[in-house]
């Protein structure tokens, strides 16, 4: 399938109460499992989603936008919602995550980013030249694939109690 954007803000739109029902209310033993050492529990997840929105997909859309290929993209901190999340709890990351995608979602409006903007071409500090198209295509996917690591965090742990089954369970996989 080819990027439309009218078609991706279906799914960034989403997100934030697709983990407001899976996530909100959950003991902390659900929302800080993790699958291991150096491992995100849910939790690191929600924090992660709010850092991208705040310094990533709509600054690095500014920037194509302002700089193309001139000024590349500042580096992403993967890592900052560890520090960021201190002493929040998850249902505030929840709270936080709707409010700071409402407003990315109306930044974005603002641009209005015609078919045209979409083969506009920014620099990337690892990849090189990318489109706004592809940006904005990796923002929608990106919150698919941590919406898929949530669920098979939370799966993973009761992967040892469900005995037999697991042989039919391919997320413990």
């Amino acid at each position: 399938m080819q990027f439309d954007l009218d078609s991706g803000l279906h799914i960034l739109r989403r997100t934030p109460r697709t983990l407001d029902a899976l996530l909100r209310d959950l003991p902390d033993n659900w929302a800080r499992v993790t699958e291991g050492p150096d491992t995100w529990s849910a939790y690191d997840v929600v924090g992660h989603l709010i850092h991208g929105d705040e310094t990533d997909w709509i600054p690095r859309a500014r920037m194509i936008l302002d700089y193309g290929t001139s000024k590349p993209f500042e580096p992403f901190d993967r890592f900052a919602q560890f520090e960021a999340s201190r002493g929040k709890s998850l249902d505030q990351l929840l709270g936080e995550f709707a409010a700071v995608r409402a407003r990315s979602l109306a930044e974005l409006a603002e641009m209005k980013i015609t078919p045209e903007l979409l083969n506009k071409e920014g620099g990337h500090p690892e990849f090189g030249v990318v489109t706004m198209s592809q940006l904005l295509s990796t923002w929608v996917v990106h919150d698919l694939d941590h919406l898929a690591q949530v669920s098979r965090v939370l799966a993973k742990a009761y992967g040892d109690a469900v005995g037999p089954w697991r042989a039919y369970l391919r997320v413990l996989k």
